[in-house]
């Protein structure tokens, strides 16, 4: 549900913004995004009842100056706070960086390892995920130690599992149904 609206809002703010501002937006969302998810007092502003409406407004129309936003940034920004959708930026801005690989006509792709991935084996992934997808890929890659080992890559909807507690799930699936 949260992704699906996330989504939408992603594609109408794509929709609105010029041509040439569309990186400078991104950059913005990514940035807003972060700072929602590393300062506990900047989301405690956006999130209590305490603060008006307009407070809220000058301390997001503030932080997109400081991070060189386009214009149009801070009237987006006001609409999620007046739908109560401003806790939805990092999807928000997950799905418009998605929007703007699909438009340069690149695939995206998420690698998700165990450990981080040296340089030597990233450019072996990249070499085979591009022969895979013959096309150009953008690729994230992104560590979790609870995957144990192994790795996950994820190309559109579609996801490989190769860790080991992907397949330790998978026998623990079959247990259960047998």
């Amino acid at each position: 549900m949260k992704n699906a609206i996330a989504r939408r809002y992603a594609q109408a703010f794509f929709r609105l913004v010029r041509q040439e501002d569309l990186t400078a937006a991104q950059d913005g969302l990514h940035a807003l995004s972060q700072a929602l998810k590393d300062s506990a007092a900047f989301k405690h502003v956006l999130a209590s009842p305490v603060f008006t409406l307009d407070e809220k407004l000058q301390v997001l129309t503030a932080l997109c100056e400081r991070t060189n936003c386009p214009p149009i940034m801070g009237r987006f920004c006001e609409q999620l706070l007046k739908k109560n959708r401003i806790a939805f930026l990092p999807e928000i801005a997950e799905a418009f960086k998605a929007l703007m690989i699909r438009q340069s006509g690149k695939q995206q792709v998420v690698v998700v390892s165990a450990r981080p991935v040296d340089d030597s084996m990233k450019q072996d992934i990249l070499a085979q995920l591009g022969a895979t997808t013959k096309g150009e890929v953008d690729v994230d890659f992104q560590s979790d130690p609870y995957l144990l080992a192994g790795v996950q890559i994820k190309i559109g909807s579609k996801v490989y599992d190769g860790t080991v507690r992907g397949r330790l799930h998978k026998m623990r699936a079959q247990l259960v149904k047998g």
